[in-house]
C-alpha cells in the first residue's frame, strides 16, 4: 500500500475563482529527464495515470497554507495546490521544493511573486527591492501607517514584502492592541484609521495573516475593528450579534473538540466576508480570492470531520425518527442536516459520491419522509432544500429508494407522492416550496438522466428492465392521478370551479409538468391523456380570468401539436378541442397581448408545417368565424393550404377512374420512347396541377393514347392471321424500338387434345370469336396467359399477350 503521508488532492482554480478538484494520488518529487530537472509527480490511485507532472523552477512562489497545503501559479496564470492527508507528507514535499530553491523549510513561500510594473522595471531582480520598514504602531503613526499600507497594494512584490513584514514583527497583535486603546478613549478618528489599515491587510491576500487573524484569540477583535467603517454614519453591532444572537447549537454533542473550533471559525468568516466586509470592487476581488479559499477548504475539513464520525450520525438519524422527538428537537436537527448537506456543495465529485452513499446508508430518505409530513414550515422548507441536493446529485438513488417501498406501502405515504402532496398544499401565496418541488419531480421524471441499464444504486437491480421503462411505468399507475388531482378537480364543469390566485398558480404549476411529460415520454402520457380526456378538461382553463393561467393551457396544446403526431391530431379533431381555443382568441378580439400572439403562433404552426388534418378541420369548422382576421396571412394561407389539398384529391380521383388497362400498364410501350403528349404530361406545371386545370385535358390524352394502343396491337394480330393462312413467313415487327423475336418451336396450339399419331405439325393458328382474341400462342413448358384470365369472352385480356413470329 503507497504511503499515507504522500496521499493528496489535486486541486486548480477555474475562471470562477472556485477549486476544481482533478483527482486523488499519490505525490512524489523525481528528476524528469525530459523537464531537464526535479519535478513534482502526481498519480492517480485508482489507476496509476499521471495527474501532474510540473517541474519545480527556481522562480517560482510555492505557498504553505494551513500545514496541509501547497499552493503555486504555473505558467499562463494556472493556480494549482496540493492538498495533503497528513502534515508530515506536507512537510516532505515543502523541503524538498525548498531544498531545489535553496530556501529555508521554515518560511511559508519560497518567492516573491513577480509581477513587473513600470516602477520596478529599473530593479535587475525582484529581490533587489528594498524591504518594508513598518512603523511603530502608535496612536500619533496611524496617518503614516495607514499611508503605507495604501502605497504598496498595487505592487504584487510590494504587497508580499509587507505581508511578511506584518507576520514577523506580530504586528496584527500590535494593532489590535492600539484598537482597545482607541475604542476605550472612544478616538472614532483613530478607529476609522483602523478600520482601512485591517481593510489593507485583507487585501494583502496572505493565507498566513488570516490565520492569525482568525484565530480564537483575535477573530472577534477583528470584527470589532471592521465595525468602524467611516462611510457608514453608525457603527455596525456585529460583535454583539456573533456573540448573542448567532448562539452555537449543538444538536448532537461533539466530541471532537478541532472540529468544534473549526465549525466556529468557519462561521464567523463566512459572516465577515459576507456582511462585515464591504463589497469588493473589480480589483479588489481577485485580492481576497485567498480568502475565499480559506473559507472553502474549512468546509471541507468539517465535512470529512462529521462523515467519519460514525457515531455522531447514526445518533442524528436516530433522533430524527424517534417518534419521541418533539417538535423543537426535530427542526434543530433538521436545520443541522440541512447546513451539513450545504457544505457538501463544495465537495468535488469523488468526495461527494461518498458523503451521499454514507448518508443513504444511514437512512436519509426515510427520514426525510417522516420530516416531511410535519406541520412546520420552516422544518418543510429545510427538508424541501436536503431533498433537493440529493436529487440534482443523484435521483437514480432517490428512483431506487422509491421503486423499494412501493411493495412495502401504500401509495399515500410514498415519497414522491408526499413531494406532490407538499407541492399543492403549500401555504405561501407565491408557491415558492412548491415551485422548488416541482423542480425535484422534474428530475426525478426526466428520462435523459435514466440509466439505460439496471439501477447502479440498487441492491437487486431491475430485471431485464431499464430504469426508464420500470420507473416511468410505476409513477403512471401510483402518482400521476395524485398530481392531476387539483387539475381534474376544478374543471369539472365549463369553466373553472375555483380561480383564485393561488389555486391559478398551482395549476400552471401542473401544466409545466405535465407538458414536460408530453416532450419526454410519449405512450405513457398519450395513453393517460387518452383515457382521462385530459386535454379537454385542461381547455375548460381557457376559460380562466387569470391570463397565465389559459396561457398555461395553451401551451400544453401547442406542445401537443409540436408533436405531430396523428394520434393527437385526430383525438384533437374528434373531440373538436381547438374550438375553446378559438373561442378565447375571438373574445380577445383585437387586442394585441400574449393570448392573441400565442394563439396565432399556433395556427402558423400548423400552416407552416402542412398538418393536412388539422389543416382541414380548422379551415371546415372555424374558416367563417376567422376569415375576417386579416391583420395576418394565417387564416388566408391555411384556406390556400386547403384547396390546394382538395385539388390533389380531385386530381387522384380523376386518376383512379382511368381503366385498369393503363393503371397496370400492360400496353405500354418502351418508357425511352416517350412521344410528344407523354412528355407535355409530365412537363405539366405544378401549379396548374394543383388548382385542377389540367384534370379534364389529361384524362382525354389517356383515353386517346388507349386506343392508339388497342388499334396498334389490333393490326398486328391481323397481320399476322393473314400471313399465316398464306403460309408466309412474318414480316418484322415495325416498331423499330423492339428486337425480333425468336424462332417459335414448330409444335403448334390447338383447343382440343392432340392426337396420338406422328402426324407433322400444322401451321399455327389463332381462333377469333366477333373479332376478339380467343387463344394465344402457348410456349413450351410454360403457362399459357389464358390460364390467368378467367373471362375467356373478354376482348381486353388481363396481362399483356406474348406473340410468335
Amino acid at each position: 500500500m503507497a504511503d499515507t503521508r504522500r496521499r493528496v488532492k489535486l486541486y486548480a482554480l477555474n475562471e470562477d475563482r472556485q477549486w476544481d478538484d482533478r483527482g486523488t494520488g499519490h505525490v512524489s518529487s523525481s528528476y524528469v529527464e525530459r523537464l531537464k530537472g526535479m519535478s513534482l509527480l502526481v498519480r492517480a490511485e485508482s489507476d496509476g495515470s499521471l495527474l501532474l507532472e510540473s517541474k519545480i523552477q527556481p522562480d517560482t512562489a510555492y505557498q504553505k497554507q494551513q500545514e496541509t497545503l501547497i499552493v503555486w501559479s504555473e505558467a499562463d496564470n494556472v493556480d494549482l495546490a496540493l492538498s495533503f492527508q497528513e502534515k508530515a507528507g506536507c512537510d516532505e514535499i515543502w523541503e524538498k521544493i525548498c531544498q531545489v530553491q535553496g530556501k529555508d523549510p521554515s518560511c511559508d513561500i519560497t518567492q516573491d511573486i513577480v509581477e513587473e510594473s513600470e516602477e520596478e522595471k529599473f530593479e535587475d531582480m525582484p529581490d533587489a527591492a528594498p524591504p518594508i520598514e513598518l512603523p511603530p504602531c502608535e496612536l500619533s503613526k496611524l496617518d503614516e501607517i495607514s499611508e503605507v499600507f495604501n502605497s504598496v497594494l498595487p505592487s504584487p512584490i510590494r504587497r508580499e514584502k509587507l505581508a511578511n513584514a506584518i507576520e514577523y514583527e506580530g504586528y496584527i497583535k500590535k494593532i489590535v492592541d492600539l484598537f482597545h486603546m482607541c475604542e476605550d478613549l472612544e478616538n472614532f478618528e483613530g478607529l476609522h484609521q483602523l478600520y482601512e489599515i485591517y481593510k489593507s491587510i485583507f487585501l494583502l491576500n496572505k493565507n498566513a495573516l488570516f490565520e492569525v487573524m482568525f484565530s480564537d484569540e483575535f477573530i472577534f477583535d477583528t470584527v470589532g475593528i471592521l465595525e468602524y467603517d467611516p462611510s457608514k454614519p453608525e457603527k455596525a453591532s456585529h460583535r454583539d450579534y456573533l456573540r448573542n444572537s448567532a448562539s452555537f447549537k449543538e444538536v448532537i454533542p461533539i466530541s471532537n473538540e478541532e472540529l468544534r473550533q473549526k465549525i466556529h471559525q468557519t462561521y464567523r468568516v463566512q459572516y465577515i466576508q459576507d456582511v462585515v466586509l464591504p463589497t469588493p470592487s473589480v480589483f479588489e476581488e481577485n485580492m481576497l480570492s485567498t480568502l475565499s479559499s480559506f473559507i472553502f477548504f474549512n468546509k471541507i475539513e468539517i465535512v470529512s470531520m462529521i462523515q467519519d464520525d460514525e457515531k455522531f450520525l447514526t445518533e442524528l438519524f436516530a433522533q430524527l425518527t424517534d417518534e419521541a422527538t418533539d417538535d423543537n428537537r426535530r427542526r434543530e436537527l433538521v436545520n443541522f442536516l440541512k447546513e451539513f448537506c450545504t457544505f457538501s456543495q463544495t465537495l468535488q465529485p469523488q468526495a461527494k459520491e461518498s458523503f451521499f452513499k454514507t448518508l443513504s446508508n444511514l437512512g436519509i430518505l426515510p427520514a426525510l419522509e417522516v420530516i416531511l409530513s410535519m406541520d412546520d414550515p420552516e422544518v418543510r422548507q429545510a427538508c424541501t432544500d436536503i431533498i433537493m441536493y440529493i436529487v440534482e446529485y443523484s435521483p437514480s438513488m432517490v428512483r431506487e429508494f422509491i421503486m423499494q417501498e412501493a411493495n412495502q406501502q401504500d401509495d399515500d405515504i410514498l415519497l414522491v407522492n408526499l413531494i406532490i402532496e407538499q407541492m399543492i398544499c403549500d401555504p405561501d401565496p407565491e408557491l415558492g416550496n412548491a415551485l422548488q418541488l416541482s423542480g425535484v419531480l422534474r428530475i426525478l421524471i426526466d428520462p435523459e438522466n435514466m440509466m439505460a441499464t439496471a439501477n447502479a444504486w440498487a441492491s437487486v437491480p431491475f430485471p431485464q428492465k431499464t430504469e426508464k421503462t420500470e420507473f416511468l411505468s410505476f409513477f403512471y399507475k401510483n402518482c400521476m392521478h395524485v398530481l392531476t388531482a387539483p387539475l381534474l378537480a376544478n374543471t369539472t364543469e365549463d369553466k373553472p370551479s375555483k380561480d383564485d390566485y393561488v389555486t391559478a398558480q398551482l395549476l400552471s404549476l401542473i401544466l409545466e409538468l405535465l407538458a414536460f411529460c408530453v416532450e419526454h415520454h410519449t405512450y405513457h402520457i398519450r395513453n393517460y391523456i387518452f383515457n382521462k380526456d385530459l386535454l379537454r378538461r385542461i381547455l375548460v382553463l381557457m376559460k380562466s380570468s387569470h391570463g397565465h393561467l389559459a396561457l398555461s393551457a395553451l401551451r400544453f396544446v401547442r406542445k401537443i401539436i409540436s408533436l405531430k403526431e396523428e394520434f393527437y391530431n385526430r383525438y384533437i379533431i374528434k373531440g373538436n378541442l381547438l374550438k375553446p381555443i378559438v373561442d378565447a382568441f375571438l373574445t380577445n378580439g383585437q387586442r394585441y397581448n400574449l393570448l392573441n400572439s400565442a394563439t396565432l403562433e399556433l395556427f402558423e404552426f400548423i400552416r407552416v408545417e402542412d398538418i393536412k388534418s388539422l389543416v382541414a378541420y380548422v379551415v371546415e369548422t372555424f374558416y367563417e368565424q376567422l376569415k375576417d382576421v386579416d391583420y395576418v396571412n394565417t387564416f388566408k394561407g391555411l384556406k390556400l393550404r386547403y384547396e390546394q389539398h382538395m385539388d390533389r384529391q380531385n386530381v387522384k380521383s380523376s386518376l383512379d377512374s382511368v381503366p385498369s388497362i393503363l393503371r397496370n400498364h400492360r400496353y405500354r410501350r418502351d418508357a425511352r420512347s416517350l412521344d410528344e403528349e407523354e412528355e407535355i404530361w409530365f412537363e405539366q406545371d405544378e401549379e396548374e396541377m394543383e388548382d385542377g386545370e389540367a384534370v379534364v385535358p389529361v384524362t382525354d390524352m389517356l383515353k386517346n393514347k388507349m386506343d392508339e394502343e388497342l388499334d396498334h396491337i389490333s393490326k398486328i394480330i391481323d397481320g399476322k392471321r393473314a400471313r399465316e393462312s398464306e403460309n408466309k413467313p412474318p414480316s418484322p415487327l415495325k416498331n423499330p424500338t423492339r428486337s425480333p423475336s425468336p424462332p417459335p418451336p414448330t409444335r403448334k396450339f390447338n383447343t382440343s387434345p392432340p392426337a396420338a399419331s406422328t402426324s407433322p405439325p400444322a401451321s399455327p393458328e389463332v381462333k377469333t370469336n366477333n373479332g376478339g382474341i380467343t387463344g394465344l400462342v402457348d410456349y413450351p413448358d410454360e403457362d399459357s396467359d389464358e390460364d390467368e384470365d378467367d373471362d375467356r369472352n373478354s376482348s381486353i385480356p388481363a396481362k399483356r399477350p406474348r406473340l410468335a413470329t
